[in-house]
């Protein structure tokens, strides 16, 4: 397959400069390129990020289109310092990695632990010591919504168990399933049994696309045992807990909760920071404090947008030889922040604050005045002036006030407190942005 026609197919997509500064720029790395996982060069680190955010995906696509074939689309720098180790990384015979590259950024160094993924990073921790492995905890199984580090935290325990001389397969679950239809059409069973059997760690991303056939469940539910027999090490992610998997037999449902299971939450405020300045750090990108706050109670939760975005704001500074600042930010930021305040009721302020603050709802709407209550009552009280149309009459009635002038009194109470208290503004911000993203889905 000729990748200038793959690339080419952007012609018709984007216009003639975006398509000569970003996508005839690159160039196919034949040494790193395999089947399954393809290397483009492009002039500078910069340009580099800045395709892998932006393009890699759709050409990932046309590639499958023109090919029939799937694979993984990585652009590389062909300055890269860490170029070379990269190649040994992954030519070394003792780290041995069958499926998927890992990715060897992802390391639990750069995982960012907070509350929301603490009790999955410490288990995938423990099983990364050489002499726990497969004996410690076995299977274990992570759930949770996707982009919150699920599968940065099983590759890092992939990485770690290869520099020890492991055997890793490291695979997400539709591609176990065309591999097994590969295999089956071209009876060559016993070289897929061995494929899979023969490991010391065995990782299976996103198992609810497995498949529902009960040919391909079957052979999974034989190679989870087999590996299992033998006290290798099996880690399965997925965006929701076993007992709630769709498609997915009783029995595997049966097998993966007979072990660990441990969810992944979005993460709070403080850990949104940190990890912003450590994607930062690791990227070598300067942002100041503010444009982290920005970021952190603007994007949501799915931490691979985050990343990209910080991606995007970086390159298009450098690009244009603008110093980084809340400006840019913000334009860059325009197209992921709707502010459509059209379809906001004052009930999916109610859930979505309740929620936050693991309050009942009438416990809100009641006559309590303990501190905390009051607080949130006057958050959402806030909100709903700021995201709705609801008058202040309608909101006294709700809350079950005297008057308007209670509700006006709250207001003025909350916006002194939002001027003397930035993380009390930082967390009202994140509310009102979770509030606006979670209509628009």
């Amino acid at each position: 397959m000729d990748t200038r026609e793959i690339l080419n197919a952007f012609k018709e997509e984007i216009s003639a400069k975006e398509f000569d500064n970003f996508i005839s720029v690159l160039r196919l790395n034949e040494k790193l390129t395999k089947p399954d996982y393809i290397v483009f060069n492009a002039p500078n680190d910069i340009i580099a990020k800045f395709i892998q955010t932006r393009y890699a995906d759709k050409i990932s696509y046309y590639y499958e289109v023109k090919s029939g074939n799937k694979a993984k689309i990585s652009i590389q720098s062909q300055n890269q310092n860490k170029k070379s180790a990269k190649v040994a990384y992954f030519q070394n015979p003792l780290m041995q990695v069958q499926g998927d590259v890992l990715i060897p950024e992802y390391t639990f160094e750069s995982f960012i632990v907070g509350s929301s993924n603490e009790y999955a990073y410490n288990v995938c921790k423990a099983v990364s010591d050489k002499k726990n492995l497969g004996k410690l905890y076995n299977p274990i199984f992570i759930y949770g919504p996707t982009g919150l580090g699920k599968t940065h935290l099983i590759q890092a325990v992939g990485n770690a168990c290869i520099r020890f001389g492991k055997r890793v397969i490291n695979v997400v679950s539709s591609k176990f399933a065309n591999d097994f239809s590969y295999h089956l059409q071209n009876k060559i069973m016993d070289k897929f049994r061995e494929k899979y059997t023969n490991c010391d760690l065995l990782l299976i991303d996103d198992v609810q696309f497995l498949g529902k056939t009960d040919s391909i469940q079957d052979e999974f539910f034989s190679v989870f045992n087999e590996i299992k027999s033998k006290d290798a090490q099996i880690i399965i992610t997925s965006d929701n807990p076993p007992n709630m998997l769709k498609g997915i037999t009783e029995r595997l449902k049966s097998r993966f909760a007979n072990g660990i299971i441990a969810d992944i939450t979005p993460p709070e405020l403080d850990t949104k920071k940190a990890i912003i300045s450590k994607k930062c750090e690791m990227n070598d990108i300067k942002l100041e404090e503010e444009i982290i706050s920005y970021i952190a109670t603007s994007m949501g939760d799915n931490i691979r947008e985050i990343e990209g975005m910080i991606t995007n704001i970086n390159a298009y500074s450098k690009l244009m030889g603008l110093d980084v600042n809340l400006d840019i930010a913000k334009m860059m930021m325009k197209d992921h922040i709707k502010e459509s305040k059209d379809n906001i009721s004052i009930d999916d302020i109610f859930n979505t604050v309740c929620k936050e603050f693991n309050v009942k709802t009438n416990d809100v709407k009641s006559n309590k005045k303990t501190k905390n209550i009051v607080m949130i009552k006057r958050i959402i009280i806030y909100l709903a002036r700021e995201l709705t149309a609801i008058s202040t009459p309608q909101l006294a009635k709700i809350f079950q006030m005297k008057d308007h002038t209670s509700i006006s009194h709250n207001i003025k109470k909350i916006k002194e407190d939002i001027i003397n208290d930035n993380n009390l503004k930082a967390r009202i911000d994140e509310l009102k942005n979770k509030i606006l993203i979670k209509k628009q889905e």
